[in-house]
């Protein structure tokens, strides 16, 4: 599996040996697609560093590159970056996974409030994407050792300093499926005499369906900003965002999966008609379901069995009676019940900053930060929530160099303080055990005794739903003192990071049926680090060591912190990264890259069935990323990885678990258990792997080669095309005898016409319709997986002025 990595490896080697002597022969004009990223950011240390010189794993997307590439969502950066493949969260492109782990999201250099499939992250604001792998800056904070996304917004800045002219661009886009997107941004200089600088608005309205039937994923999205450089040496930016979606319904794709079903989309049909709905709503209540669970009513049935393997299921509500068959399931049908499901999202973002030169004393920063988020969530197999998240940051920085030794050592510095809080409301309930996933047949589509009530709506006079069964309300504080140094000798660099935190967490859940104490508090300090040595060498390569020690609080999906997790002081957890690696740059920074190799140990929370546990996991992998500007016209990139992850076991995780593991794999077997669930409340005890155990979910190989072509100018303007791909490796389940989901290879393909001020963009994604399946993520990840988008095109207007 190693055989691509080895080769790449050769060929950096030979391409090492004949930079110098190329050099100065070989002139490369245009990168046309704007890959070569060499303006310094301070993403990695806080410090500014160009990514040759930082020496941790860091990928810069452009906009530029974003358009010619296609990507429309977190998931498709595979495309241009390593070790980001992502399973479904619902389908919700919500957070992307960096190293076989979720990643964090950030604004500006500040965290966000939790985004684990709630809704779709939108891009198209985006001047600049960056990926870090490995933890955050000491000064954005504390976080694990997994990565991290940052989102640069478009502002009126430029690189020459501010916009000189009025300028704006307007986008109409219509696709497949009813893809329908406009687009507007406009910016401007303003000079107020005491201040110069400008300021960048840009609106966005989609309401487009989706290749799967039954969604309809609306979105609008409104960013502004204002940066100015002001008398005295100051300066100031700002940067307000809303977003509203409508739409971004959670789904588990396909269900009552069989290897069958993955191989030849063969599905078993069939209902269970023994509940009923008596009183004609539509849904299941929980008096339908025989009494009231929340009153400890022991005629109450839950859906729940956990089963003793090979004693028999007689429950009636666990067998189909209706219609059990197969037939070939479309890929454009999961699971979904269309006018039931919902999931409205509404997130508010604010960032200030005004610095301050100090003249040899340094740049002061203060920079404040506010993230809101407001989501209300159904989906009709009983799974409600509500989330209600409040963010503030404030971060008070000085950076400051010194020289010494004749220049032979400097160091570049930046020491501050930060304080965070967080208010966080996260209703949910999974607790009285009336989920079964595989009861509905999707291919029938979804009906009155596969429907549950639940908290949102009036109900029938005499009928229960489905109360806030966990209502978790969290208040977290987290007051911190951060220093980094960049210490350079010559060509050896050394960077020191650390950071201490003083955590006070206090939580209560006032749910109805709550499996945990009524009330936490947890009070913490850590104190957090990173090294990071690295050489430049006189021939373009630039080898590099770091480890770090990380630290961050256990959250929920909307930044709780459940109670059960104080008893044991798990409300926090450390995590630890060991990197090595070598950046290059040949060929007058044409060639561009890097090679690394990576060491992780870190956690993730897993919830369900009323408990929760903190998993340890262990990653290792190598990456590579290749940027070539070849000349004006053509351009290379490849991005691949190799990695593995570990769960740590004994796992005591809660795990639903496919009912073959207790029918077995024949039709009749399984038509008598799809109408309920089985559950573990022990993965590591029965019937899950004992010890440590692969986390297949994720590909051990992945690779995307693209290659871009620009044309020369013509009279009538310029076109050109980026094709390429990606190499994905087979996944699986992470239980006994898993359903194995095959290695598959994708193709993309976007065209571009520009003539003066007019452009045209074709893009077509999954250019063969290539069917394949991406593994769910969290407590269903045995049950369901989500299969691909077939072929799409978009076709994009745009107009700039």
């Amino acid at each position: 599996m190693r055989k691509w990595l080895i080769a790449a490896i050769a060929c950096l080697a030979a391409s090492a040996a004949g930079a110098q002597s190329q050099t100065e022969t070989v002139v490369v004009t245009g990168d046309a697609a704007r890959l070569i990223e060499t303006t310094p950011n301070s993403t990695a240390f806080g410090l500014p560093l160009t990514l040759i010189d930082t020496p941790r794993a860091e990928t810069v997307i452009s906009d530029t590159t974003i358009s010619r590439y296609g990507i429309e969502a977190v998931d498709a950066l595979t495309a241009i970056s390593p070790s980001t493949y992502t399973a479904s969260y619902y389908g919700v492109e919500g957070a992307v996974d960096v190293r076989g782990t979720l990643a964090e999201t950030y604004f500006r250099g500040f965290k966000r409030a939790e985004n684990r499939g709630t809704y779709t992250t939108p891009i198209g604001d985006a001047s600049q994407i960056e990926i870090l792998r490995g933890p955050p800056s000491p000064l954005y904070g504390a976080g694990k050792v997994g990565g991290l996304l940052n989102f640069i917004p478009k502002t009126a800045e430029t690189e020459n300093g501010y916009l000189t002219d009025f300028t704006g661009q307007a986008t109409v886009t219509y696709g497949s499926y009813e893809k329908r997107n406009v687009t507007g941004q406009i910016g401007a200089p303003v000079d107020l005499g005491f201040a110069k600088g400008g300021v960048y608005a840009y609106g966005e309205i989609d309401d487009s369906f989706s290749f799967y039937r039954g969604l309809h994923p609306s979105h609008q999205l409104l960013e502004t900003s204002a940066d100015f450089d002001m008398d005295d040496g100051y300066s100031f930016s700002g940067d307000y965002m809303y977003y509203h979606s409508n739409g971004d319904v959670q789904t588990p794709g396909w269900n009552r999966l069989t290897q069958n079903l993955i191989g030849s989309r063969t599905y078993i049909t069939g209902r269970d008609t023994s509940l009923v709905d008596t009183n004609g709503d539509g849904k299941i209540e929980l008096n339908e379901l025989g009494g009231n669970p929340y009153a400890n009513d022991p005629n109450f049935k839950s859906l729940i069995l956990t089963p003793q393997f090979g004693g028999p299921d007689t429950d009636a509500y666990h067998s189909l009676d209706t219609g059990v068959g197969t037939t070939k399931l479309n890929p454009r049908t999961i699971y979904i019940a269309k006018g039931v499901d919902f999931s409205n999202t509404i997130t508010h973002t604010g960032f200030m900053q005004l610095a301050k030169s100090l003249g040899d004393f340094g740049d002061a920063k203060l920079e404040l930060f506010y993230d809101s988020l407001s989501n209300d969530r159904y989906v009709s197999y009983s799974f409600p929530a509500s989330y209600r998240t409040q963010v503030f940051e404030s971060r008070l920085s000085d950076a400051f160099s010194w020289n010494g030794l004749n220049g032979a050592l400097t160091t570049n510095t930046v020491i501050g303080a930060s304080y965070r809080y967080t208010h966080a409301i996260g209703k949910e309930s999974y607790n009285s055990g009336i989920i079964a996933l595989d009861r509905r047949d999707i291919s029938y589509g979804p009906t009155s005794n596969d429907i549950f009530a639940g908290p949102f709506g009036a109900v029938p006079a005499g009928s229960l739903a489905l109360g806030w069964e966990n209502n978790v309300r969290t208040n977290t504080g987290d007051g911190g003192a951060f220093v980094t140094s960049d210490i350079a000798w010559n060509s050896l660099n050394l960077i020191l990071g650390s950071r201490y935190d003083d955590y006070d967490v206090r939580s209560v859940d006032a749910g109805v049926l709550p499996f945990e104490a009524p009330y936490g508090r947890g009070k913490k300090d850590l104190f957090t680090y990173s090294a990071s040595l690295s050489y430049q060498t006189p021939w373009g390569l630039v080898p590099y060591l770091t480890y770090a020690k990380n630290a961050a609080v256990e959250v929920g999906q909307a930044d709780q912190v459940v109670t059960s997790l104080f008893s044991n002081g798990g409300f926090i957890s450390a995590s630890y990264l060991t990197e090595g690696g070598v950046k290059f740059a040949f060929l007058d920074d044409h060639l561009v890259g890097s090679l690394s190799w990576y060491r992780q140990e870190r956690t993730q929370l897993e919830q369900g069935g009323g408990t929760t546990s903190v998993v340890g996991t262990r990653s290792k992998g190598e990456e590579l990323e290749i940027r070539y500007v070849m000349d004006r016209n053509w351009s290379l990139t490849v991005a691949g990885d190799m990695q593995h992850t570990m769960v740590k076991g004994p796992d005591h995780s809660f795990t639903y678990l496919p009912a073959r593991l207790y029918a077995g794999n024949s039709t009749t077997a399984l038509a008598g258990a799809f109408g309920g669930s089985y559950v573990t409340y022990d993965l590591a005890g029965f019937p899950g792997p004992a010890g440590n155990y692969d986390f297949s979910l994720i590909p051990h190989v992945l690779i995307s080669p693209y290659l871009t072509y620009t044309s020369d100018p013509f009279d009538w303007g310029v076109a050109g095309a980026t094709f390429g791909g990606s190499y994905v490796g087979k996944t699986q389940q992470v239980i006994a005898d898993p359903i194995v989901f095959p290695n598959y290879f994708t193709l993309n393909m976007s065209l571009f016409v520009q003539f003066d001020e007019w452009e045209a963009d074709l893009n077509i994604d999954n250019l063969t319709d290539k069917l394949y399946f991406t593994p769910n993520n969290d407590s269903y990840q045995n049950l369901a997986a989500t299969p691909s988008i077939g072929r799409e095109f978009r076709l994009t207007f745009k107009r700039s002025f």
